[in-house]
């Protein structure tokens, strides 16, 4: 049986979970294929990209700095993927051909719905960031109906191009984080800066939770980051970290170059030590 191979390219990458992850899925669900991690030079992606379908590989996960340049690469995308304008999910086909979709939004709102069972429909939704990671998740978010989103990041400008980009799709604003002042507080707050990655908090009010508020942190870490703490320690009543997106991302993509969709609770299961 031909065994086929898939990866996941980015830079830093070392640290991926991605390759124990697809190993379970396909463990799980028979399927024979090879996921390695693949670290891409700065500069280098679109030559790592070549010669990775160039040696018969089938299909690839893109994470950071390179979801941009993806989105770029491919020759046809899902719409989600067109709205986000990043790529995280590639499916190489015969002749050549690139198809991109993104899969962060969808393993999201998956993680949130069914994994913890919250609500966004008719809630109040903060989302920290306007960079790739907030452009990937706002269309899923928004496809939720929730009763407001507010984006708030340091440069007002991105924050307020983010929502015009998506105006269409529900009740969106955004600007800088003074705005926080100014506005009611949220039902779920769902931080997509890198500021965990750097031990730091965006700078929100204190005032910004409404009464059994749950925050959400796309990073994860084998201790609570710092924006989880911060809100634990504001009256948050649920606080909850990435590493279930992740997994759900995954199975997203699993699904879209194998037609099968893993179960993806054991796999959190085992990721978590449990």
């Amino acid at each position: 049986m031909p065994v086929d191979r898939y990866g996941v390219m980015g830079n830093p990458i070392a640290h991926s979970k991605s390759p124990r992850i697809h190993a379970a899925f396909a463990e799980q669900t028979g399927q024979a294929l090879t996921y390695e991690a693949i670290l891409v030079p700065l500069g280098g992606f679109q030559d790592a990209l070549e010669s990775f379908a160039a040696e018969g590989g089938r299909g690839l996960n893109i994470t950071v700095p390179f979801k941009q340049e993806a989105w770029e690469a491919v020759d046809s995308r899902s719409p989600r993927a067109e709205r986000a304008r990043a790529v995280n999910t590639i499916v190489l086909g015969g002749e050549g051909r690139r198809y991109g979709d993104n899969t962060d939004g969808v393993g999201l709102v998956r993680d949130l719905t069914v994994n913890h069972g919250a609500a966004v429909a008719g809630r109040r939704l903060l989302l920290l960031g306007a960079g790739g990671a907030a452009r990937g998740v706002l269309g899923p978010l928004l496809e939720e109906k929730p009763a407001a989103l507010v984006i708030a990041n340091r440069t007002a400008r991105r924050a307020e191009e983010l929502a015009a980009d998506h105006s269409d799709l529900g009740p969106v604003s955004g600007g800088g984080f003074d705005v926080l002042a100014e506005e009611e507080c949220f039902d779920l707050v769902i931080n997509a800066t890198a500021a965990s990655l750097q031990g730091q908090v965006p700078p929100l009010p204190g005032r910004c939770l409404a009464p059994g508020a749950w925050c959400y942190d796309l990073m994860y870490a084998a201790e609570p980051t710092a924006f989880l703490t911060w809100a634990a320690a504001h009256g948050a009543e649920r606080v909850i970290d990435g590493l279930g997106m992740l997994v759900e991302q995954a199975a997203e993509s699993f699904a879209l170059w194998r037609g099968v969709r893993p179960d993806t609770a054991p796999v959190i299961r085992m990721l978590r030590g449990g």
